[in-house]
C-alpha cells in the first residue's frame, strides 16, 4: 500500500486494539512468575519481523525458544512472508502480528513439549499509545505472557528522554540493575535494563536475523509500537 492508509482502516484498527485490550493481563498469573529465582521457569521464546534490506515487503519471522536458565537454543523457525499492512505509529501489531501468530501456532503443532512459558517480543507492551502495543496483542491472541522489548522509549504518560532519564540509565552498573518507567499516572509501564537489552539481542536475535535497513526499519525502531 502506498500513500497514507484509509481513515477507515485506522478507525477499525482502533477498534479492533479496544476489544482485544479487555484480555490483557496484567498482573503475575504462573507461579514461576511469583518466585525471585523464576523456579520452575524452564522454556523462554523470543519473536521478531527482520526486513530484507531495501524491500520492506519481504520479512523473517522468527522465534526461538530457549532453555531456561541454561538458554540453549530448543527451537528454531524462521520463514520469509510478504508483508502488506502499511506501517502505522501506534498500530504495528497489524503489520507483524498475524506472522508471529503463525509462528506460534507452527510451534504448538510440531512440538507441543516446547511451548514457551513467556516470550520476549520486539516492541512495546503496556507502554504505548492506547495501552496496548504489539507484545500485547501477541500475548492476548496467544495466551502467552509477552514481554515487550522496545530500543527506544516510547514518551507516554509523562515519560521523557530528560536529564532525569538519562540519570537512572547513568545509575545501571551491572547485569541485571533495573529502574522502573513509572508514568505520571503513576502506573509502571515497563523497566529499563540497558545491559540485559544488549544479552537478549546477542542471545536470541543474532542467530536468526535477515539484514534490516532502510526507512521502514528505521521508522520502527525509533517509534517502538
Amino acid at each position: 500500500m502506498t500513500g497514507p492508509p484509509p481513515a477507515a482502516l485506522l478507525r477499525r484498527w482502533a477498534r479492533e486494539q479496544a476489544r482485544l485490550k479487555g484480555g490483557v493481563v496484567a498482573e503475575d498469573t504462573e507461579e514461576w512468575q511469583k518466585e525471585p529465582s523464576f523456579a520452575g521457569l524452564e522454556r523462554v521464546g523470543g519473536v521478531d519481523l527482520s526486513y530484507v534490506k531495501g524491500d520492506d515487503s519481504r520479512a523473517c519471522a522468527s522465534l526461538v525458544v530457549l532453555s531456561y536458565p541454561g538458554l540453549e537454543v530448543l527451537y528454531e523457525d524462521c520463514q520469509m512472508v510478504a508483508v502488506s499492512a502499511p506501517y502505522v505509529a501506534g498500530f504495528l501489531a497489524f503489520r507483524e502480528v498475524p506472522f508471529l501468530v503463525e509462528a506460534v501456532q507452527r510451534l504448538q503443532q510440531e512440538e507441543p513439549r516446547l511451548k514457551p512459558q513467556v516470550l520476549l517480543v520486539d516492541g512495546n507492551g503496556l507502554l504505548h499509545h492506547r495501552g496496548f502495543g504489539v507484545a500485547c496483542h501477541l500475548g492476548v491472541l496467544t495466551d502467552l505472557p509477552c514481554i515487550g522489548v522496545a530500543k527506544n522509549l516510547l514518551q507516554v504518560d509523562g515519560l521523557a528522554r530528560d536529564e532525569l532519564h538519562r540519570e537512572q540509565i547513568r545509575s545501571l552498573q551491572r547485569g541485571g540493575d533495573t529502574f522502573p518507567l513509572t508514568g505520571t499516572s503513576g502506573n509502571v509501564l515497563g523497566m529499563a535494563d540497558i545491559r540485559s537489552r544488549e544479552y537478549i539481542r546477542k542471545q536470541m536475535c543474532s542467530p536468526v536475523k535477515v539484514p534490516s535497513s532502510g526507512p521502514e526499519r528505521k521508522e520502527k525502531a525509533e517509534l517502538d509500537d
